[in-house]
């Protein structure tokens, strides 16, 4: 048996399961988590989104659970807010395509062949950049995984993953840069 222990007063105060902290955590927590991620995001469907990613990032993650480190409330806390980041970087990334469309002004149809030049420039750039940032790009940014499980199973944290992240995209723009003969 895991030794999962409960927030809530159970006979042996031990859960048997991941699935059984996920599920003890939502009935015990839910509507309070709900409410911070919409006053965080401003959106109900979100929040929903957010809240069940929760729960299933709690389940997948349950035997990382360690009550004598934090209580159930506090670590899906600490699983909402990263979701709640993840999420706001997947909204920046979805804002910045309109912005990347204008500047090829409205109404041309996207160059597949400048695609492919960018795509290649891209994958060459992500050849000369370390391997843990290389790796960090293309486990989060570019296939979008969630950071917590990356970062799982990298073996590594998460604002170590974020760091390597934020840093090898700074790299691999410097790298593009570098590459990319201007006329």
């Amino acid at each position: 048996m895991a030794p999962w222990r409960s927030s809530r007063a159970s006979d042996d105060g031990v859960l048997d399961s991941p699935e059984s902290l996920a599920r003890e955590g939502y009935a015990c927590h839910g509507a309070e988590l709900y409410r911070y991620a919409l006053s965080r995001l401003s959106d109900d469907g979100a929040a929903q989104d957010a809240v069940q990613e929760t729960i299933v990032r709690a389940w997948r993650a349950g035997a990382r659970f360690d009550p004598a480190r934090a209580t159930l409330r506090t670590w899906l806390f600490a699983i909402l807010r990263n979701v709640i980041i993840d999420h706001a970087a997947a909204r920046a990334r979805v804002a910045a395509l309109p912005a990347a469309v204008a500047e090829r002004g409205e109404g041309q149809m996207p160059d597949p062949m400048g695609s492919v030049a960018d795509a290649d420039l891209i994958t060459r750039a992500l050849g000369l950049i370390s391997h843990d940032h290389r790796t960090a790009i293309v486990e989060t940014y570019l296939r979008d995984r969630p950071y917590d499980e990356v970062a799982a199973e990298l073996g590594v944290s998460v604002s170590t993953l974020r760091s390597r992240v934020f840093h090898g995209l700074k790299q691999l723009r410097h790298t593009m840069k570098m590459m990319v003969v201007e006329p």
